[in-house]
């Protein structure tokens, strides 16, 4: 989900397995099949208690699941030609199998996998744009889903209604997160406002505790992030003495007083699955031979809800797993009504969007969040 420069176009496809692959590849040069060694680059460190964490891990449940293979592992690539650099280092020590897990990765992982016929080159979070390589492919899952639930938490939890969010890039898979928790938290709260500070960067400590100090002293007591490092935020909360919401890992142990849940990654039965096929040779026109994308609705999630911390208590714990029934059967986070800032209708009346109505519609925020989107 990384970049350094927004592809709007790109985001603004639907969400859903589009079948654009190509079927051509024979059984002896299938891609990845009985590969010795699986690569996994990452756009920042392993232990970053976000994003990259999370995919980490995931690496790692790989090796478990699949102890004869070689797992290979980069932490801090660059989403520039050095992203085809690694890539290519680990293919000459037997890598069929390569995952590019940051959204600036793409171009790299294309132009490696188009010099790699046999090797199963899939990206975490963009879109391939046309018609899709046999040896490549996008995953992700339904990221706001989660996010509106933990709006819910924290909507019931706030006291002075007004919660903070900081946030990366102004793309639509942001502004939709952005979007859910401040409906999550207007579901169980009406009066709940969601103020937002932008950072244009995926991982600036400094200015994530910049951003933090101006929410706080606009009297934010619940701060809820999209960045990829997240301990900053995380930790500035706890120190206030205020409530905080994770995004992308666990990072509850940094906050034991203020922790309420969050959203996080669990890679491993996706990676596992992805692995399994490119080494059965089944790669080229399954899912992941397209872009795929999952939700509650359509599959298991890969983006699933966090532990809850102390202060939520077992009412709002209700209301969040009697919201998770409705979106994952019949519902939405964005059943409509949904209203923009300037009142203009996103969602009409009884509407319920399906994932790629709501990656289209995301571009501007609704009603209730505080902050103008700055220019991409």
């Amino acid at each position: 989900m990384r970049t350094r420069s927004i592809r709007m176009a790109a985001l603004l496809l639907p969400l859903a397995l589009l079948g654009l692959a190509s079927t051509s590849a024979t059984a002896a040069t299938a891609p990845g099949k009985g590969s010795k060694a699986v690569g996994f680059i990452f756009v920042g460190p392993k232990d970053d208690f976000g994003y990259n964490q999370a995919a980490y891990q995931g690496s790692q449940a790989v090796k478990k699941q699949f102890p004869k293979l070689k797992v290979l592992t980069a932490e801090n690539v660059p989403e520039d030609d050095n992203a085809a650099r690694v890539m290519e280092g680990m293919i000459a020590k037997g890598a069929k199998i390569i995952f590019a897990t940051s959204y600036g990765h793409l171009d790299a992982a294309l132009k490696v996998a188009a010099a790699h016929p046999e090797v199963a080159v899939v990206q975490q979070g963009n879109f391939i744009t046309g018609k899709v390589a046999a040896n490549a492919g996008t995953y992700f899952g339904t990221v706001y889903e989660p996010v509106y639930l933990a709006g819910i938490a924290a909507g019931k939890a706030t006291k002075s209604n007004k919660l903070g969010y900081v946030y990366a890039f102004p793309i639509p898979q942001t502004i939709a997160n952005i979007n859910a928790f401040e409906l999550g938290a207007k579901s169980v709260n009406p009066k709940a406002e969601t103020i937002t500070v932008a950072t244009s960067n995926w991982c600036d400590p400094a200015k994530q505790a910049d951003a933090a100090k101006s929410l706080l002293g606009q009297g934010v007591d619940v701060l809820t992030q999209h960045q990829d490092c997240t301990a900053t935020i995380t930790k500035a909360a706890e120190k206030a003495g205020k409530m905080v919401v994770g995004y992308h890992a666990d990072a509850s142990k940094l906050a034991p007083k203020g922790w309420l849940t969050g959203s996080e990654w669990s890679w491993s039965s996706l990676y596992n699955d992805i692995v399994k096929r490119a080494l059965d040779g089944k790669f080229t026109g399954s899912p992941y031979n397209g872009n795929y994308r999952v939700g509650y609705k359509t599959g298991k999630n890969p983006f699933v809800q966090s532990k809850f911390g102390p202060k939520v208590t077992a009412e709002t714990k209700s209301l969040i797993a009697a919201a998770l029934t409705d979106i994952s059967t019949t519902g939405s986070p964005f059943k409509g009504p949904v209203y923009a800032q300037d009142g203009s209708t996103i969602i009409p009346a009884g509407v319920v969007p399906n994932y790629g109505t709501v990656e289209k519609k995301m571009t501007v925020f609704v009603k209730g969040v505080i902050g103008d989107l700055p220019k991409s």
